[in-house]
């Protein structure tokens, strides 16, 4: 009998997922929020320069969302396979599935769904994350994936990457994430430095920092790829299929990016030397040697500050000393009086 009209109270339906990594998607919306807003106030920003300035704005909000999102992606080594495999422990039932393994710098993603997602009586749709961050036990989280009583191929997966599994897998993605996500950490303070010296009238130090942080995605890459080919691959039998696991969108992209900062870091150093004065004007800046800071709204705010030079600025006025202009007075109160005393 329902206690709650015909809905039985004890059993809860299924749980909702989120069609996304929520950390990447508070990254994102963050990013998404800075080129937004800045977009709004582009209109207050006159001539030819609201073009550059957009350009500007764009690239480094592109550059650093990719360095905070790389370093949390679970898509650095991905692999997918349909096959028909078992789907419990101790029995020979079996199911038609895809089966994916997304190797990131923190850990692995698992996912199993149905061909179709139905099968047995089941919604056959998993998706399990094992972590190995610091500060978390990867060998508590598969005790607790067996004790939960997942299916067969996402435990077959999930054990591979155990400490203790003969394949060795745990130990040089493990390392291969630490040293990775520490260049990417180095690198996201390159591009704030980068800004910080872009809005000042540093702007061949902004472009070696520019170019910096391209140098630091592109050890990030080297060190993944050193670590994880220290050992042969190991073989993932899965039913009657194997899974094979390559590079994923997450390596790709920050190779682009890091050649893109690479390359702008090198433009920016050329045009110091063989165009100085193209260079500042994109930069909004103008070409006087010793520049004095100068901010002008009209230009686009703190954001693109205006530099004119000494010639341009206004002239000083001689300011009087006390004592001379007491002497004035008194000679003009006292004219015939040969000494004034003050």
């Amino acid at each position: 009998m329902a206690a709650l009209g015909h809905t039985f109270p004890f059993y809860a339906g299924p749980k909702p997922t989120f069609p996304m990594d929520t950390t990447l998607a508070v990254i994102t919306t963050v990013f998404l929020t800075a080129l937004v807003t800045f977009i709004v106030i582009l209109p207050g920003i006159r001539g030819k320069m609201r073009l550059f300035w957009l350009l500007r704005v764009v690239t480094s909000l592109f550059i650093g969302a990719v360095i905070l999102a790389v370093n949390f992606s679970s898509e650095w080594s991905v692999g997918q396979v349909s096959t028909n495999t078992s789907y419990k422990a101790f029995s020979t039932e079996g199911i038609s599935a895809n089966i994916g393994l997304q190797v990131g710098l923190g850990g692995v993603n698992i996912t199993l769904t149905g061909i179709p997602v139905q099968q047995l009586n089941e919604t056959i749709n998993y998706n399990e994350e094992f972590s190995w961050r610091l500060g978390e036990n990867y060998a508590k989280k598969y005790a607790k994936a067996l004790a939960k009583g997942l299916p067969d191929p996402v435990l077959y997966l999930a054990e591979k990457f155990t400490p203790s599994s003969p394949c060795g897998l745990h130990h040089q993605y493990r390392l291969a994430g630490h040293y990775t996500s520490a260049m990417l950490w180095v690198a996201f303070l390159c591009w704030l430095l980068t800004n910080v010296m872009l809005s000042m009238a540093v702007l061949v130090y902004g472009g070696h920092m520019l170019l910096a942080t391209g140098v630091f995605q592109l050890l990030a890459l080297l060190f993944f790829s050193m670590a994880t080919s220290l050992s042969p691959p190991c073989p993932l039998h899965l039913g009657t299929a194997t899974l094979h696991t390559h590079r994923g969108p997450a390596f790709w992209i920050t190779l682009t990016t890091g050649l893109l900062c690479v390359l702008l870091g090198l433009a920016m150093a050329v045009a110091h030397r063989m165009q100085p004065h193209r260079l500042k004007a994109f930069f909004n800046q103008s070409a006087g040697e010793d520049p004095v800071l100068e901010w002008s709204p009209e230009e686009g705010g703190l954001l693109s500050p205006r530099y004119r030079s000494m010639a341009e600025s206004p002239k000083t006025q001689d300011v009087p000393l006390l004592g001379a202009s007491s002497k004035v007075c008194c000679k003009e109160e006292h004219p015939k009086e040969p000494d004034c005393a003050l």
